[in-house]
């Protein structure tokens, strides 16, 4: 390929699991990967997985969970985006906005109307480049014991349907954070 021919995107494949294998092998088998772990929060696992593979490894992931929510007093449902993760020699090519956006078009397809993320302030950023919006009010998440506790994580939104707006009304999560 020449200098002045655009490089082919890798293709974003849907698996059908992702474990702490697949996951140490994208960001290596530190005990903190995502750098949340000062949160003191339990997550769950998703259960849909886009990823990029590239000379046969994992290189890229993002993966998604149907959750129960309150916007307000009316209950719901958002589309929750997590484990979002890219090898760290191959970060700055695009990988991020490759499996968010497959997953993203995949969560258009499942009904709710927003997903919603939890990330770190560094990462407010690239997920603004990537069409989120950081949700100025508190989220509450659920916790083993019965705990109700407000995110320590930023919270972003963004819509799944064209006729979407952030909520602007206090947000719930019914069950432990993704």
């Amino acid at each position: 390929m020449s200098d002045d021919q655009p490089a082919v995107a890798p293709a974003v494949v849907r698996l059908p699991h992702y474990t702490r294998a697949e996951q140490d092998e994208i960001l290596g088998d530190g005990d903190d990967p995502f750098g949340v772990a000062a949160a003191g929060l339990v997550w769950l696992p998703k259960e849909e997985h886009f990823a990029v593979r590239q000379g046969g490894r994992l290189v890229a992931h993002a993966g998604l969970l149907r959750l129960p929510v309150a916007l307000g007093d009316a209950r719901t449902e958002v589309v929750g985006v997590g484990g979002v993760a890219v090898a760290p020699g191959m970060r700055g090519r695009g990988l991020a906005r490759l499996v968010v956006a497959a997953a993203l078009d995949h969560a258009r397809t499942m009904g709710p109307r927003h997903a919603l993320l939890f990330c770190r302030p560094p990462l407010v950023p690239l997920y603004r480049r990537l069409g989120w919006h950081p949700l100025d009010q508190d989220v509450l998440v659920e916790q083993p014991g019965n705990r109700l506790v407000t995110m320590p994580l930023r919270t972003m939104v963004t819509p799944l349907r064209d006729d979407a707006r952030p909520p602007a009304e206090p947000v719930r999560l019914f069950s432990l954070p993704m």
